[in-house]
This record gives C-alpha cells, sequence and structure tokens, in this order.
C-alpha cells in the first residue's frame, strides 16, 4: 500500500512523503534528486537557503515527468535580504517552472517581528498564481497564533524538526495545528539513529523493528507518519529510499508510538539536564576565576 496523499485546508492534496535537498551539494544534487524521482518520489523539497534549485529543477527536466505529476516545495530564506516577490520569481527561474507548489516562509525570524505584514505578501503570491499554497516552516505556536489573527489565507502547513527526543515539548504546537487544521511536515526524523545514537528510543525502534521484520529507520518514518506528518527525508542510496517509500505499508499500533514518544521524553529530559550541568559549569567557572582575580589582587 503505497502513501496516501494528506489533504490540505484549501483543498488540494499533497504527497506524504518528500525528497529533501538540504545538504546535497550543488554538484551531486541533480544526479541525487533524479534517482529519487526514478526510484518513485514525486515530492521534491528545496529552498532559496540551500543553494541547489537550479539542480532540482535540471533534475525535473531531465525526468521528463509533466509538471503536474510532481510536487515542488520551495522556501523563502531572506537570502541576500530579497523579499518574497523578489525571491519567489527567483525561484520559480532557477526551478524552471511556472508555478510552485508549496511556498513556505523558511523561519519566523525573517519576518523581522512583521509576521502579519510578511503573510500578506506570502498571500499576494498566491493571488498572482505564483504559487498554489502557502505554508511556514519552524513556527511555533505562538508565531501561528499571530499569524492566525488577521490571516485572510491560512497556511497549509508548518515544517518543523520532528523526531521522538523533541515530541514531549512539540505536541502542544501538533495538537494546535491539528485543531486549525494546518498539516505538520517532519524533518530530521531518523535524528536518533544519525546524530545521538545509543539513547532511550533505540530500545523501543530496534524491538518494532525486530517484530515487524523492518528496517529502524524505517520504525522512525512510521513514527512520523503515524503523527499525521508529512515525511521530508533524503538518502544518496537508491535502496534506503526504496526503503522509506515502503514505509507506506507500515502501520504502527498506538502502543508503538506510546513507547517511542515515552523514551522519546526520556532522552528529551536527559538532553535538558545535560544544558542545565553545562550552564552551571560555566557559572562555576566563571566564579571561580573572579575569585581567584580577586584574590591574586589581594
Amino acid at each position: 500500500m503505497p502513501f496516501k496523499d494528506i489533504l490540505l485546508n484549501d483543498g488540494r492534496k499533497i504527497p506524504a512523503i518528500g525528497f529533501g535537498s538540504w545538504k546535497i551539494p550543488k554538484d551531486v544534487c541533480a544526479g541525487q534528486v533524479g534517482q529519487a524521482i526514478d526510484v518513485g518520489f514525486d515530492h521534491l523539497d528545496t529552498a532559496q537557503v540551500y543553494g541547489n534549485e537550479e539542480e532540482v529543477g535540471q533534475a525535473l527536466k531531465e525526468s521528463g515527468l509533466a509538471r503536474k505529476d510532481v510536487w515542488i516545495t520551495t522556501k523563502w530564506s531572506g537570502v541576500d535580504d530579497k523579499d518574497p516577490k523578489t525571491s519567489c520569481e527567483e525561484s520559480l527561474q532557477k526551478l524552471g517552472i511556472e508555478y510552485i507548489d508549496l511556498y513556505l516562509i523558511h523561519h519566523p525570524r525573517l519576518c523581522e517581528g512583521d509576521i502579519e505584514g510578511t503573510w500578506k505578501k506570502m498571500e499576494e503570491l498566491k493571488k498572482l498564481g505564483y504559487v498554489k499554497s502557502i505554508g511556514v516552516s519552524n513556527f511555533t505556536k505562538e508565531n501561528l497564533q499571530e499569524l492566525l489573527a488577521s490571516a485572510s489565507i491560512k497556511p497549509v502547513v508548518n515544517q518543523i524538526l520532528l523526531h521522538p527526543y523533541v515530541i514531549k515539548s512539540t505536541t502542544p504546537l501538533l495538537q494546535y495545528m491539528s485543531s486549525q487544521h494546518i498539516v505538520p511536515e517532519g524533518y530530521s526524523t531518523l535524528i536518533p539513529l544519525t546524530s545521538k545514537p545509543g539513547g532511550p528510543v533505540d530500545k523501543p525502534v530496534n524491538d518494532i523493528a525486530k517484530r515487524l521484520n523492518v528496517k529502524p529507520e524505517q520504525v522512525l518514518l512510521a513514527w512520523s507518519k503515524a503523527k499525521d506528518a508529512v515525511i521530508v527525508t533524503t538518502s544518496s542510496r537508491k535502496e534506503r529510499l526504496e526503503g522509506y517509500l515502503d514505509v507506506g505499508d507500515i502501520v504502527l499500533t498506538k502502543d508503538d508510538v506510546k513507547a517511542i514518544d515515552d523514551a522519546g521524553a526520556k532522552g528529551e529530559l536527559w538532553e535538558e539536564r545535560k544544558k542545565q550541568v553545562g550552564v552551571m559549569a560555566k557559572y562555576v567557572a566563571a566564579a571561580s576565576l573572579l575569585g581567584y582575580l580577586l584574590y591574586t589582587k589581594l
């Protein structure tokens, strides 16, 4: 059973898994994106600041696919202090397409304290036909509340960091987004495997993987799917990409999801304590240095 498209609040449907081009060097980007398309990805995610929109466009052109058969997401990242309209026009040119399926504000800080005014500019791009849908990325609940207070058009998605070691602090945001019919897009979901191996999440993920006869990375992506999130992921390896698409067939139980959530919360608490210890250590070191300096002057 392949991934099902997800209905957005503007009536359009977005493919539930996308291939992301973050951190892919320009010289290999077209090849990797082309490979993802060949494997079966029909959702490509890039951004102005990634510096590889031209290569994504090249891969799209070389694929021979009709424009309507591929969903293209890119983001206004404020590069060179260019406004959303100028940036969008440049992205369209670099990608070699006549419209963008989904255009995002890459981060709330780009709004420079004027979320309302910036969102109006995004709404204008939709009205002009440059983009089909508009959304945001890395917005907090408070950011979204500020935006929605004056918006004429709701953001369809909020692309956010989503992995088990942030799920405890992210759950209130996810709940608010659900109440507003804003779809989460989750990136860096594999962090427990790639950057934080050996943590509490390893055991439930490995146990589930063994029971279902799948790979741990597939379990984590299935966990993201269980959160009703669009998955944004990447790999240079064909077999991994094929495995990611197979996640459409993997269904976790509520107990599976809870076990991963609970383990993630333990890991998040541990990370918080490590940060607190680190801050305290700095204060102690600074106080010791100050004491030493005062003593030497006596």
